[in-house]
C-alpha cells in the first residue's frame, strides 16, 4: 500500500517545480508546461503552506513575484514593491478576491472590469518633472530590469506626463 508524502516533503518538492518553470518561462523564454498547469502547481503550494504555515519559508516562490532581473541589464530595485495579481479560476476564489478587496480598501464603491489574460511584461514607468526618466520591468517585484532605452523605441509611450506638479517632489510612478 503505497504511503502518503509528509506535507513538509511535498511542500519542498512543489517548489522545485515551481522555481524550475519560473527558469524555463522568465529567463530561458522555453516554457515547457502550459500557465494553467503552472498555476495548478502554485496553488497546491500555497494550499499546503496555508495549512501548514510552520513549513513558509522566505525563500518560498510563494512569497515574491516574477522572476529575477535578466542578465544583461541593470537591476534597478523599486521604490514600492511591484506586485502581482492571482489568478481566479471559479466563482468561489472571485468572490473571496472581492473579500479580501472589500477588507483591504474599506469601501464598496466601484467595480470590476474583467478582461481576458494576454501574457506579456509588467513595467512601472518613471516620470520626473513630467518627463520619462525610466522604464523598469517587474522582475522580481522588488528588483526589475532598467528596460528605458527599450521604452524609449516604443512609439505610443507617454514620453510627457500631464500629472506633473501633481506631488511636491515632481516624482511619478
Amino acid at each position: 500500500m503505497p504511503t502518503k508524502t509528509p506535507p513538509q516533503e511535498r511542500i519542498e518538492k512543489l517548489r522545485e517545480l515551481v522555481r524550475y518553470h519560473e527558469h524555463r518561462y522568465y529567463v530561458l523564454d522555453d516554457p515547457e508546461i502550459s500557465d494553467a498547469e503552472f498555476d495548478e502547481l502554485v496553488k497546491e503550494l500555497k494550499a499546503l503552506e496555508s495549512q501548514y504555515p510552520q513549513y513558509v519559508t522566505p525563500d518560498s516562490p510563494t512569497q515574491r513575484v516574477g522572476g529575477k532581473p535578466a542578465d544583461g541589464f541593470v537591476a534597478v530595485r523599486h521604490s514600492v514593491p511591484m506586485l502581482s495579481l492571482d489568478n481566479a479560476y471559479s466563482e468561489e476564489e472571485l468572490v473571496e478576491f472581492d473579500k479580501r478587496v472589500g477588507e483591504f480598501s474599506h469601501t464598496r464603491q466601484g467595480g470590476y472590469t474583467c478582461e481576458l489574460k494576454i501574457d506579456g511584461l509588467s513595467i512601472a514607468l518613471i516620470y520626473e518633472e513630467g518627463l520619462l526618466s525610466r522604464g523598469v520591468t517587474r522582475g522580481d517585484g522588488v528588483r526589475g530590469e532598467d528596460v528605458t532605452c527599450n521604452v524609449k523605441t516604443i512609439r505610443v509611450q507617454a514620453r510627457r506626463n500631464s500629472r506633473r506638479g501633481l506631488f511636491a517632489t515632481h516624482f511619478f510612478q
